[in-house]
């Protein structure tokens, strides 16, 4: 899951004002549309209701899935859009790249970068991260910004659906949903109906134990829209899951595929080499039937988040897995 702890930057309103007044005297000028005045539209969301551009010319994603929500919905971006911090230093390999083309990154999270999203000019914020309340608030003083607390366990496609309704972009959701189930059914075809009969789960491996969570919906959703068995553990509280102890991990015995979470890149490949090798020295986790047949399966973990792309692409690390 999307850590709860963050370190996001104690940047007052007085500092963003100052900054939007260093960028107002800028000599770099402004895209030549930036003198019209859009029109603006009164939307509701979790935090009431706000006020936002009918049509943004340069909207920002706070975090990498808002990105790829805008991407989903049609709206126009920034030249320089939020990427994770913490070891990324580009844009989801899985993510549309023709709309990224000359979409320069930038470093956002753990830590929040007020002035580089200052930098940006957006004239639309959206913001996924609305559990962090101080981004509620700081965001619109850069710009008009519609928050969503997009980690409250529910489905992300439940707020991906909510933000295209605000936004007066179903059109664009419903395109998007054509799209998913057609790929469903031809990942379905790929697969064959004997893979009704296999039990796959959703795992990660934290602080000495394993995890097993439908929590973030992309996984389990997948599993469920191809007919495959969830290991019924993950989705127990609500999808928070279960957590497994090195004693416990015999639990997954009628587990035949296990997809685990990992970092892209031959340090993400590393980690995981690491990690299996020291899950395989506890004999109970060396005798399940998906560890002796090589079927732990990594995947990126930006899948996990939940967005457009992210949904898209797990079907392609089902589809390869089990064909």
């Amino acid at each position: 899951m999307l850590p709860l702890r963050r370190k996001a930057l104690a940047t007052t309103a007085i500092a963003i004002t100052a900054l939007a007044l260093a960028a107002c005297g800028s000599t770099d000028p402004l895209p030549a549309d930036s003198s019209a005045k859009s029109e603006t539209v009164s939307v509701d969301s979790q935090f009431g209701k706000v006020k936002v551009p009918a049509e943004p010319k340069r909207a920002l994603g706070m975090y990498t899935t808002d990105v790829d929500i805008l991407i989903a919905l049609g709206i126009p971006l920034a030249k320089e859009q939020p990427i994770r911090g913490d070891g990324w230093t580009d844009f989801p390999a899985f993510f549309p790249q023709e709309e990224l083309e000359g979409v320069k990154p930038f470093a956002n999270y753990p830590d929040y970068n007020y002035e580089r999203i200052l930098g940006a000019q957006p004239d639309f914020i959206l913001n996924g991260l609305g559990y962090d309340k101080k981004t509620v608030k700081k965001l619109p003083e850069i710009a008009p910004t519609y928050s969503v607390d997009a980690f409250d366990g529910r489905n992300w496609l439940v707020h991906f659906k909510e933000t295209a309704t605000a936004l007066d972009r179903m059109d664009k959701y419903d395109e998007w949903m054509k799209k998913y189930e057609a790929r469903v059914a031809e990942v379905k075809e790929a697969i064959g109906d004997d893979a009704k009969d296999i039990v796959v789960a959703p795992m990660d491996y934290y602080e000495g134990k394993v995890t097993s969570s439908c929590y973030a919906g992309v996984e389990c959703k997948a599993f469920r829209d191809l007919g495959l068995k969830v290991f019924a553990p993950a989705e127990t509280k609500g999808g928070e899951g279960i957590s497994l102890s090195n004693e416990q991990v015999g639990r997954m015995s009628e587990v035949d595929y296990a997809f685990q979470i990992a970092t892209p890149g031959k340090k993400g490949e590393a980690a995981h080499a690491k990690t299996q090798k020291d899950l395989a020295k506890n004999p109970l986790w060396a005798r399940l039937a998906f560890v002796k047949n090589d079927q732990v399966i990594p995947y990126d973990m930006e899948m996990t988040y939940g967005s457009p792309s992210g949904q898209m692409a797990f079907l392609d690390v089902v589809e390869q897995a089990l064909t």
